[in-house]
């Protein structure tokens, strides 16, 4: 049976070279820095570490109406990876999907019996907000609205989106189906970002669309006043208020940032803008581990090899607040073990834990930095007597 185990601190060894001994030597942050949200659910994470920056009411259900968008946009976006989409398919706007979704909140007005391409349907859904854009994607992609949602909740599952249910494909309200959490469009986000960054980057970060001759502005509003924002998704109805899943990237240091339930246009613009403006100017990055550099080595069981290295699949950063007053940080090595053979190249199989005081632990992936092949017979004749010997 697979335990959990740890190994020896990194501080002192894994940091030499680094030039982080005088960073551990001296005093490096005072309690985390305090914000005041005007947001009554807000979330804010940093990618590079994993530290959750802020968090308030983020586990709680809520209505997240156009936001939910994003989950559909995923959905489409991990079947072009696969190949089972084309941007340039084409999908017919159906007469009854028309007469539901025409000019029915917003919209990429889109005209019955037309043919329009997966690139523009996701264009009107990113960048419109368009209701009907969805549903047409969805009944092009699954055959109906019904089945592409089966599809949603099933990738929801996939990539850890716990506590939300999606009930139809853009977030119009239906009667309380569709639920979210703050902490939950963040981690959409994120999976949006890291395994599809291709399609993130050609989708997410355009100001306008034109489409039937109409052009529409973006609603994001990060872009143009914060420096790196690059997308995601705003929401609202009367029931959920103003809502807004974003993120921005400045000097390699990407932030995510959730805010919901407030209860206008501008409050919305006015405290996304800030609260993004404090993550980036109140904390910092720390780097620690460069992309490819081995963190540490670990022993293996009946592999053609008896150590892996594991090492960073990105770089890997310490967040900590611009302030200073403490003087203990931590590293730890933490995997389910004893690992076991066969292991594929850059497969996920442990992860480096981060601690400060007065701070969350911050938990980063190690993958396998080279593939170990299960040992023949001979090999593992040989492992089974050195295991008698203790060895």
């Amino acid at each position: 049976m697979k335990t959990p185990i740890i190994g020896t601190p990194l501080v002192g060894r894994a940091f030499a070279g680094l030039g982080l001994f005088s960073l551990l030597a001296t005093p490096l942050a005072a309690a985390p820095p305090s914000y005041v949200s005007e947001a009554p659910i807000a979330y804010m994470t940093d990618l590079n570490s994993g530290a959750v920056l802020f968090a308030r009411d983020a586990n709680r259900q809520i209505p997240p109406a156009s936001m939910a968008k994003m989950m559909t946009v995923y959905v489409a976006f991990d079947l072009l990876k696969k190949g089972e989409l084309k941007l340039d398919q084409k999908i017919t706007v159906s007469p009854d999907t028309w007469r539901k979704w025409n000019n029915q909140g917003s919209s990429m007005f889109l005209a019955v019996g037309s043919q329009v391409s997966v690139a523009d349907l996701l264009d009107g859904i990113v960048t419109l907000s368009g209701n009907d854009a969805c549903v047409v994607l969805a009944e092009g992609i699954a055959g109906s609205e019904e089945a592409f949602v089966d599809m949603m909740n099933k990738k929801a599952r996939e990539i850890g989106l716990a506590n939300s249910r999606f009930g139809n494909s853009n977030g119009w309200p239906d009667e309380g189906v569709t639920q979210v959490t703050a902490r939950d469009l963040a981690q959409l986000a994120t999976a949006t970002i890291r395994n599809h960054p291709t399609l993130y980057k050609r989708f997410y970060s355009k100001g306008s669309f034109t489409w039937n001759g109409i052009t529409q502005p973006n609603r994001d509003p990060l872009l143009g006043k914060v420096d790196g924002a690059d997308g995601l998704k705003t929401g609202h109805t009367e029931e959920a208020g103003y809502g807004f899943t974003g993120s921005a990237e400045q000097n390699g240091r990407r932030l995510v940032m959730v805010v919901a339930g407030l209860d206008s246009y501008n409050g919305r613009i006015n405290e996304s803008v800030r609260f993004m403006n404090w993550g980036f100017r109140s904390w910092k990055a720390v780097p620690l581990f460069a992309k490819g550099k081995t963190v540490d080595t670990v022993a293996v069981q009946l592999g053609s090899v008896r150590q892996l290295s594991l090492v960073a699949p990105r770089d890997l950063a310490l967040t900590l607040p611009r302030t200073a007053d403490t003087d203990a940080v931590t590293l730890k090595v933490v995997y389910q073990g004893p690992l076991k053979a066969p292991i594929a190249k850059g497969q996920q199989v442990a992860t480096l834990v981060v601690s400060a005081p007065d701070m969350q632990r911050q938990v980063m992936p190690l993958v396998a930095g080279e593939a170990v092949e299960e040992a023949g017979f001979f090999g593992r004749l040989w492992a089974g007597i050195l295991s008698l010997f203790g060895a």
